[in-house]
């Protein structure tokens, strides 16, 4: 079993998305096998092409710069590497985020490209888990989290790979305690 850690950052305004769309602009993720072992991380900036600008708050939040979105591959591409990355062509894998929005935004984005979504099935609320696991009404964010349980949270925060990296932190911590089922 392969599990996907993942987290993805998408353009943001203050308010309402310009055309009401928000994209991805980033996916990171941390692949880790059923022993609890980081066998390879995925970082990759997406360009976003309905509102191709970002806006200063994007920009502030994320850390994510004109650039860096200028000089990438449409989602498209990206998502058909992080496929291949995650060798989501089986049933050996499952994708977990920090809440349901990753899955919400991946499979938007799927939509709008016209793309197969399918593969978002296989899929882990780890906020939703640990709530579980810890018997907590609600759950803090990521940050708060990762440093209830002992970790320096590493990285930028609302950086994709740093915050899927962090997540892993937790994850592998309780590795053989999680109930993960899905769909969810």
């Amino acid at each position: 079993m392969r599990y996907i850690i993942y987290d993805l950052e998408a353009t943001c305004w203050r308010g309402r998305p310009p055309k009401g769309i928000t994209e991805v602009i980033e996916i990171g993720a941390i692949m880790v096998d059923r022993y609890g072992d980081v066998n390879s991380q995925f970082s990759k900036f997406v360009r976003p092409v309905v509102n191709p600008h970002l806006s200063g708050f994007c920009k502030k939040l994320t850390s994510i710069t004109q650039e860096n979105v200028n000089g990438a591959q449409t989602f498209e591409r990206v998502l058909r590497d992080f496929k291949e990355w995650g060798e989501m062509f089986d049933d050996e894998y499952i994708l977990l985020s920090w809440g349901v929005d990753d899955k919400k935004l991946l499979a938007n984005d799927c939509r709008l490209h016209k793309l197969d979504h399918e593969f978002t099935e296989q899929y882990v609320d780890l906020k939703k888990a640990y709530r579980n696991l810890k018997g907590l009404k609600n759950a803090s964010g990521l940050k708060s989290t990762v440093k209830k349980e002992g970790f320096d949270f590493t990285g930028l925060h609302h950086r994709a790979i740093s915050d899927a990296e962090n997540l892993a932190k937790v994850f592998i911590k309780y590795l053989e305690d999680w109930d993960l089922y899905y769909p969810q």
